[in-house]
């Protein structure tokens, strides 16, 4: 028995919202309820490592829709408020208030959790911080200004965002991580030792090649060691090992889930009338000609915003090609679009030394990637290659030409 009924349930923060606004904006006049776990309205992740966490921005500028927005447009608006249960079959949800709500179509975007290194000795010194909510951001941004030395674990985005953020403001801090070059995971040696000089330049302070074992103090965390023994001390800790989907609604409402919620071309579930969208995704890529989940901003806001073109009938294939970007404090900035699963070659276009070039990443020929720092008018036509499979194997010295007209490649 249910207690009341909603045309669209949307299950989640920052890609539900994009929704909720582009379901009103295509004139869907049904009953929307927004539930999300945050005590927050949704709002934007990115500034967590960036300007909200050097106190350049506050919780009011990241949101992804006004206080009043929701009341405005007649979007019930939950906030700590799980759903505990999913009937998929009843079309019904249970929340963490115990009332069961009954709707017509839904949006599962539940996001994705941190990797908690729960089994490492030392874990739950304090000092040892997180970064995935805004009070995660407020508490660093707190310890960091009365700490010497902050260490971070990691050497992709968060640690390296992070590390940029806290030496700007005047913090000295040492990056540990596993990998030889910082964010050579998702962009390779030859890009990632760009940003890995970017990062040491400035005064980060970068121990590669090691792998971290332990926490070390006394009720608050001194020093981190390193499988090899080595040691690394600092009055707070930073990790940055990675995030994983939130599926546990999904699993439980007994949609199909591996790596994620598995969706077809348009973001539908295994099951009729609810989609999934952002982090726990994992779609059908009609662009990429295989299964795709991706955890970044640009990718959750336009799947939140395709998949209410779903939710009222206006299904499609997913067609947009993932955008990616990152800041390193005022120092630089990259885009990326792709991902990439594999690659090759990369082709440099432009002046590295000076930070104005794009990076094309290419398998058997063909475009698959492509990141820019100062030259953001290139990817505009990495994404039409990448879309269209083009081989360019003969082109290659016109893309790396920076004065060659790149409307002619493909």
């Amino acid at each position: 028995m249910s207690d009341r009924k909603v045309d669209f349930l949307l299950v989640g923060g920052f890609a539900a919202a994009h929704c909720a606004a582009e379901l009103r904006s295509r004139g869907a006049e049904g009953s929307i309820l927004l539930a999300g776990r945050e005590p927050h309205p949704p709002y934007e992740r990115p500034p967590l490592s960036k300007e909200y966490l050097r106190g350049e921005g506050t919780e009011e500028d990241a949101l992804v829709n006004g206080v009043g927005w929701y009341e405005e447009n007649g979007v019930e608006l939950l906030t700590e408020t799980s759903v505990m249960s999913l009937d998929a079959g009843a079309r019904a949800a249970k929340l963490q208030t115990r009332e069961v709500v009954e709707f017509g179509k839904a949006l599962i975007a539940t996001g994705a959790r941190v990797n908690i290194l729960h089994h490492l000795e030392g874990a739950r010194l304090e000092g040892i911080h997180y970064l995935r909510v805004l009070g995660n951001a407020d508490a660093i941004r707190a310890e960091a200004a009365e700490a010497g030395h902050v260490v971070l674990i990691g050497g992709s985005y968060i640690a390296s965002e992070v590390a940029a953020s806290l030496t700007a403001m005047g913090t000295r801090c040492t990056m540990v991580m596993l990998e030889d070059i910082a964010l050579s995971g998702a962009f390779g040696e030859q890009v990632g030792r760009y940003f890995h000089e970017v990062l040491s330049s400035h005064g980060v302070e970068l121990v590669t090649g090691e792998e971290l074992e332990a926490f070390l103090g006394d009720g608050r965390v001194r020093a981190i060691r390193t499988k090899s023994g080595r040691e690394v001390e600092g009055d707070v800790v930073v990790v940055g090992a990675g995030v994983h989907p939130e599926t546990m609604l999904a699993e439980r409402a007994g949609l199909e889930v591996e790596n994620g919620i598995v969706c077809d071309s348009g973001l539908e579930t295994s099951v009729e009338g609810i989609f999934a969208a952002g982090d726990a995704c994992s779609y059908d890529s009609v662009v990429h000609g295989r299964r795709l989940r991706v955890e970044h901003w640009d990718v959750a806001l336009q799947q939140g915003q395709h998949a209410a073109r779903g939710l009222i009938g206006e299904a499609e294939p997913y067609r947009v090609v993932p955008y990616f970007f990152s800041d390193l404090a005022d120092w630089t900035s990259l885009e990326y679009v792709g991902p990439a699963e594999r690659w090759d070659e990369v082709v440099w276009r432009g002046d590295r030394d000076a930070g104005e070039f794009s990076a094309w990443y290419l398998d058997s020929g063909r475009v698959v990637a492509a990141l820019s720092v100062g030259r953001s008018e290139d990817l505009q036509h990495a994404r039409r290659l990448i879309e269209s499979g083009a081989d360019v194997s003969g082109q290659r010295e016109a893309i790396g030409n920076p004065d060659s007209d790149l409307d002619l490649i493909g």
